[in-house]
């Protein structure tokens, strides 16, 4: 197997480390194998791809979607960031609860964030390029958000020399204790 998978204390969400060859030349990698992803229990049609850009400091999320939601498998391609899953299922042990890790284009790492789960990171270096796939499109009707620095969830991110800069719309999501997560439901 090319990967090595390590679950977390929040079920379906995984730390995944593909195997690196390198040479002078360089290196290669697998970023994905489906027969792999499966036999870890990643058993999933990815149907979109994303990336962004971003400066230290930037802090997207927590976002989800409340129709076409989306598991998502996360890397750095350039730079470091924090990466954070929020349980938003009700009725699951760990409904509320966080994980973190820390992706980065040296180690080479990825993060699986399935659906009914809470997503964002933070950008650690100077700059980042982060890449993700779907298991759904995006759908601009149906995303929601809970605050980055909800009390009730309390992400321990890590302290940066810059100021966060989060987007305007990011700041506006409603508390976590007001949100009805029923669509998460199904996904316990």
């Amino acid at each position: 197997m090319g990967f090595t998978f390590e679950k977390t204390k929040l079920p379906g969400v995984i730390i995944i480390r593909p195997k690196v060859f390198g040479d002078s030349r360089g290196y290669f990698m697998e970023t994905y194998k489906k027969g792999d992803f499966a036999q870890a229990g990643i058993d999933k049609e990815f149907v979109q791809d994303n990336e962004s850009s971003s400066t230290k400091g930037v802090l997207r999320g927590l976002h989800f979607q409340k129709e076409h939601t989306q598991g998502k498998l996360v890397r750095v391609t350039h730079g470091k960031v924090f990466d954070v899953a929020v349980d938003v299922r009700p009725g699951s042990e760990t409904y509320g609860q966080w994980v973190g890790v820390t992706l980065s284009a040296e180690e080479k790492n990825m993060f699986y964030i399935p659906e009914g789960f809470a997503h964002g990171f933070l950008v650690l270096s100077d700059t980042a390029e982060f890449v993700y796939k779907c298991t759904d499109v995006y759908d601009p009707a149906s995303e929601g958000g809970v605050p980055w620095n909800d009390p009730d969830i309390a992400v321990e991110w890590p302290k940066l020399d810059v100021l966060y800069k989060t987007s305007e719309k990011d700041e506006k999501h409603e508390a976590f204790a007001k949100q009805d997560f029923g669509w998460a439901a199904r996904w316990n």
